[in-house]
């Protein structure tokens, strides 16, 4: 079978299979196999794929049209144009996630200087920001040794060496230090939504994504104890889920938070929101 042969059987196969993305996803897959580039699979699109390798292709097209995310089967994702290697440990980098790094960069000034990336599963967040500004002082958290161990990997290949990466259950093990920016992407899904979107998140880590108190809880903790942590006019960024926003926005108010803005994604919906330690 020849390369664009594979493409065609590849794209029939994961589209009768309703993957959205059957396209790019068939051409990830075998440049993943191949070992080759986009451009090379279009320019010698009549070499020949071997049995061995189409024995592979044909398993990895079977996992993706089971749930597994092309990010699990590949090993890695783009974020912030970056490449980002995950595993079933991490969550996959979203693109709306993007909108935290925007929000920190918008921030940034001559008196910010240390942030914290709070459950940095991948990296990807603490990652985007010290590859756009290589001397800020980046402590990125999570609590275990398999997630932090992933983080630092993806630091190593992108040659970034300006975050420290330390196991902390949130706040637990960063005693008294303070920080400029404190940033998180903490659990927001309720286990009743969890429910309904079981079959789009089952391959990925359940308590990165859960949390109780209708998916509040840790939102809920983070802005409660963030203010030790905080320096003066320090920010807290959060994502969240659409339909959070209000309640999470009068949370902020009640813990004296100061200059409290939501944003909002490409569909409009509010998904992030900031607010400052203003005493």
């Amino acid at each position: 079978m020849t390369i664009n042969q594979f493409l065609k059987y590849a794209c029939n196969f994961l589209k009768k299979n309703k993957i959205l993305s059957y396209q790019l996803e068939a051409v990830l897959l075998l440049s993943f196999v191949l070992n080759k580039s986009k451009v090379w699979i279009y320019s010698f699109s009549e070499k020949k794929i071997d049995n061995y390798k189409f024995q592979i292709l044909q398993n990895l097209l079977l996992q993706r049209i089971k749930g597994k995310p092309i990010a699990y089967i590949l090993g890695f994702c783009e974020f912030w144009s970056l490449k980002i290697y995950v595993s079933p440990y991490v969550l996959i980098p979203r693109k709306e996630t993007e909108i935290l790094v925007d929000i920190v960069l918008q921030k940034l000034n001559n008196n910010i200087h240390k942030i914290l990336d709070l459950g940095t599963g991948s990296g990807a967040i603490a990652l985007a920001i010290a590859y756009e500004h290589k001397i800020l002082d980046i402590t990125a958290v999570d609590f275990s040794n398999q997630i932090i161990n992933i983080a630092k990997n993806n630091a190593k290949k992108l040659n970034i060496k300006n975050i420290k990466f330390l196991k902390s259950n949130w706040f637990s093990n960063l005693e008294n230090k303070k920080f400029d920016i404190i940033i998180s992407n903490p659990p927001y899904i309720s286990y009743k939504e969890y429910f309904f979107l079981k079959k789009q998140l089952k391959f990925e880590p359940i308590k990165s994504l859960v949390s109780s108190k209708n998916g509040l809880y840790d939102i809920n903790y983070v802005i409660s104890h963030s203010l030790k942590y905080l320096n003066n006019y320090g920010w807290l960024i959060l994502e969240h889920s659409y339909t959070q926003g209000f309640i999470i926005k009068k949370k902020l108010e009640n813990q004296n938070f100061k200059n409290i803005k939501q944003y909002s994604d490409i569909q409009g919906y509010n998904r992030a929101i900031c607010g400052q330690k203003y005493f």
